[in-house]
């Protein structure tokens, strides 16, 4: 974060001087900085210690999904399990590519000056938006697989299969791969480590040429802009079809008295409806602050517009973002009993292993 900044007596600062200076920074001018100004400066304290702990959260939480997850004890399917693998996978490789060799030098750029000597950034570019591309529509595959497995009964027993996942995720990620290795032409090689949406520095063709503009406006429409209309239309149509099968049931059972009559087939259905709609609420709810400042920054950039106005959008846009890399083990161990189970027996075996060795 060594952007300039004019302060509120006139003179040019420079940011990421550190926490202490950043805290003295916002509580003597105070008074004087608009909310925005306040709130921007309160969230680049925040973030000096918000990403290492995302970090130090995000990589061990990730691998212990993935083991459970992997093991098949978790009453869910093998199709959904591989799914969910994938999205963890994806998620760990975000937290290591984005948060751990993007963010956390930002913040700390005076302890990462010697990354500008490496040059590899636009290499490391390709890669962190292959793996984010990968995380959001794996979100978007999983949700249509849900959609077709619960709406779609015929078509479930060809598609909802372990061959199917595995061919779809493939090709995710082929896909995702070939879309984003236009990011090593747009970015140079050297890191610029500015606190700002890029973190290579951009070629002078691609921030002026209008083709590359589209390029890149693309890229945003493509992830995540298009994921959320998908995950929001394929969500209404869930509801929908349950709403309409719920109230088709209730005809077939007849009026009852007393207590309600056991479906099994609706219960077997809900804890996988609620994993769904929890799991993609939380994709919409944490990335569309930063798909709205993402296309606004790029607009207003190139029409000779100030990004300053939306700059502590565009903090709260990251820190929300990468917060659902570390949020879905949360969600599977609300939502699911057996995965919960599961990971208190995994964090109770070091212990166990520990009381048997002081036994002996």
């Amino acid at each position: 974060m060594c952007q300039n900044l004019r302060t509120v007596d006139g003179n040019v600062t420079t940011m990421g001087r550190g926490f202490s200076w950043e805290f003295d920074f916002l509580s003597t001018y105070y008074d004087k900085l608009t909310l925005e100004d306040r709130i921007f400066w309160a969230l680049l304290i925040i973030e000096q210690i918000y990403y290492p702990f995302l970090a130090i959260v995000g990589v061990p939480v990730n691998l212990v999904t993935i083991v459970i997850l992997s093991r098949g004890k978790c009453g869910l399917s093998k199709c959904v399990t591989r799914y969910l693998v994938a999205m963890s996978m994806a998620d760990l490789l975000v937290v290591i590519l984005d948060l751990i060799l993007r963010h956390i030098p930002i913040v700390y750029w005076e302890h990462f000056d010697f990354v500008r000597s490496i040059p590899v950034c636009n290499i490391h570019a390709v890669l962190l938006y292959t793996a984010a591309d990968c995380s959001v529509w794996f979100t978007v595959t999983f949700t249509f697989d849900r959609f077709v497995a619960i709406c779609c009964p015929k078509l479930k027993t060809k598609y909802c299969t372990e061959r199917t996942s595995s061919v779809i995720l493939g090709t995710v990620t082929v896909l995702s791969g070939l879309k984003d290795i236009t990011w090593y032409f747009m970015l140079l090689r050297t890191y610029w480590l500015l606190n700002y949406p890029w973190f290579c520095a951009v070629s002078v063709t691609a921030a002026t040429s209008p083709v590359w503009t589209t390029i890149e406006l693309i890229h945003y429409i493509v992830t995540p802009f298009a994921p959320f209309v998908l995950i929001l239309l394929l969500n209404a149509l869930t509801i929908r079809h349950i709403l309409v099968a719920s109230r088709a049931r209730r005809r077939l059972h007849g009026p009852s008295c007393g207590e309600k009559p056991r479906d099994p087939e609706m219960e077997s259905r809900r804890k996988s409806i609620i994993l769904l709609f929890v799991i993609s609420g939380n994709f919409i709810l944490l990335w569309a602050i930063f798909v709205m400042s993402s296309i606004w920054n790029r607009v207003s950039y190139f029409t000779a517009g100030s990004i300053v106005a939306t700059g502590f959008v565009t903090e709260m846009g990251f820190m929300l973002q990468l917060l659902t890399c570390c949020t879905n083990t949360v969600i599977y161990a609300v939502t699911q009993t057996k995965f919960r189970q599961q990971l208190k027996d995994l964090l109770k075996c070091p212990i166990t292993l520990i009381v048997k060795f002081i036994k002996r």
